[in-house]
C-alpha cells in the first residue's frame, strides 16, 4: 500500500509519499512548495486572497504528484498559520472546492500527540519516559509520555514566525532589550508546562521540526545528506552560543551560517531563543533531533486505526462556524510500540 501526507506549514507545503508494507511508512518521494504564508499573514489576520490562490496551486500540484506516484489521495492538514486565521473555514472550503483535496486543520494538542507518536516510534521503548519539543511557525508543542501515547500535551502560541513578527522585525539585528522581552514572553507562556516536564523527569528528550534540525546543524550535528540514522544531539550550552551568534547578525546574513537556510534565516533567531529558553526551563541539557514528527504520526495513525478517524477530522473541519464542534478523538488504540 502506498499513502501520502500533505502538510501545509507556515513556510512550506510538504508532500511525503510512502510505502506502508508491514505497517512502517518508508518514504519513496518527497516534494515541497515554498509559500511563506507566515510572511504574508500577521498573527490574527485573515489569509489574503493572493495567498489562498498560491495555496490552491500548491495543493493541486501535490495531489497530482501523489497520483503520479500511485498513492491514495493525500491526508492533508494545515498547521497554526491557517488554524489561527479568522477566515480559516473559507480557506479550507476553497481548497476543497478547487482541488478536490479535503484539507483540514488539527487542534494544537492533536498535533502534539501525533508528533509524539512519530517520535516514540522512531526512538522506541528503550528511550523510556519521553519529552518532546516541537517548534512550528505559529505554535510550540510540548508532550511527555511513558508509553506509545503522551500522558500530557500542550500547544502554546510561541512559534518562531509569531515571535519574529512580534519582536524581531522592526530592528534588525535586534537590541538586547528585545531579546530579553522575547525571553520574558516565552518564560511566561511556558512556566507551568515546563514545571510539569521537570516534575516528570524524562529519561530522554527529543526535538522535532525543521527549525530544530537547522539549529542542530548550526551547533555541529551531521548534515542531512548523511541520512536519518545518524545520531544528532543538540546541547543547551551550544544553543546558547547560537543565540548570540544569530542575534549579532542581520537576518539576511544568517543564511551564511552552517545549517541556516535563506527562507528560514529571519526566523532562526526566534527559534533558537524558544529552544534554549524551553530547554533551560524544563531542565533539559540536551535533546535528540528526531527525523520523524507529525507527518509520520499521521501515517502511523492511518495505518493502525484506519481511515475513520481522518474522515471525522475532515468532517469537523467542514462544520459551520456557529455549529458547536465535538472534540476530535485523540486517543489511539492501545497496542504496543
Amino acid at each position: 500500500m502506498r499513502i501520502s501526507v500533505l502538510d501545509v506549514g507556515s513556510n512550506t507545503v510538504r508532500l511525503v509519499v510512502a510505502d506502508a508494507a508491514g505497517g512502517v511508512p518508508l518514504p519513496v518521494h518527497t516534494a515541497k512548495w515554498r509559500l511563506r504564508l507566515s510572511e504574508q499573514v500577521a498573527p490574527g489576520d485573515p489569509i489574503p486572497e493572493e495567498a489562498v490562490e498560491r495555496l490552491v496551486g500548491a495543493v493541486a500540484a501535490a495531489a497530482r504528484t501523489a497520483d503520479r506516484w500511485g498513492a491514495t489521495g493525500p491526508l492533508s492538514f494545515a498547521t497554526a498559520v491557517v488554524r489561527a486565521a479568522p477566515n480559516q473555514r473559507e480557506v479550507l472550503r476553497t481548497v476543497r472546492a478547487r482541488t478536490g483535496v479535503a484539507l483540514c486543520t488539527l487542534p494544537g494538542e492533536v498535533e502534539a500527540e501525533l508528533t509524539f507518536l512519530g517520535a516514540r516510534r522512531w526512538m522506541g521503548w528503550r528511550s523510556g519516559p519521553l519529552a518532546l519539543l516541537d517548534i512550528g511557525g505559529g505554535s510550540f508543542e510540548v508532550a511527555f509520555g511513558r508509553g506509545r501515547l503522551p500522558d500530557f500535551v500542550a500547544s502554546l502560541p510561541l512559534g518562531a514566525g509569531r515571535l519574529t513578527h512580534d519582536f524581531f522585525t522592526d530592528v534588525d539585528p535586534p537590541t538586547p532589550e528585545l531579546l530579553r522581552a522575547a525571553r520574558r514572553r516565552i518564560r511566561h507562556q511556558l512556566r507551568d508546562v515546563a514545571a510539569r516536564i521537570r516534575w516528570e523527569g524524562p529519561r530522554t528528550a527529543v526535538a522535532t521540526s525543521r527549525t530544530f534540525q537547522q539549529l542542530g546543524r548550526l551547533c555541529g550535528a551531521a548534515p542531512g545528506r548523511h541520512g536519518p540514522f545518524m545520531d544528532r544531539t543538540l546541547h543547551r550550552r551550544d544553543l546558547r552560543e547560537a543565540v548570540d551568534a544569530l542575534a549579532a547578525l542581520p537576518a539576511a546574513e544568517r543564511a551564511r551560517l552552517p545549517g541556516i537556510s535563506a527562507p528560514r534565516a529571519a526566523q532562526s533567531l526566534a527559534g533558537a531563543v524558544i529552544g534554549h529558553t524551553a530547554m533551560k526551563l524544563t531542565g533539559l541539557r540536551s535533546v535528540t533531533v528526531c527525523p520523524w514528527a507529525i507527518r509520520e504520526g499521521v501515517m502511523l495513525r492511518h495505518l493502525e486505526d484506519g481511515p475513520a478517524w481522518w474522515a471525522e477530522v475532515a468532517r469537523l473541519a467542514d462544520e459551520e462556524p456557529d455549529t458547536p464542534a465535538e472534540p476530535v478523538p485523540l486517543r489511539l488504540a492501545q497496542h504496543g510500540v
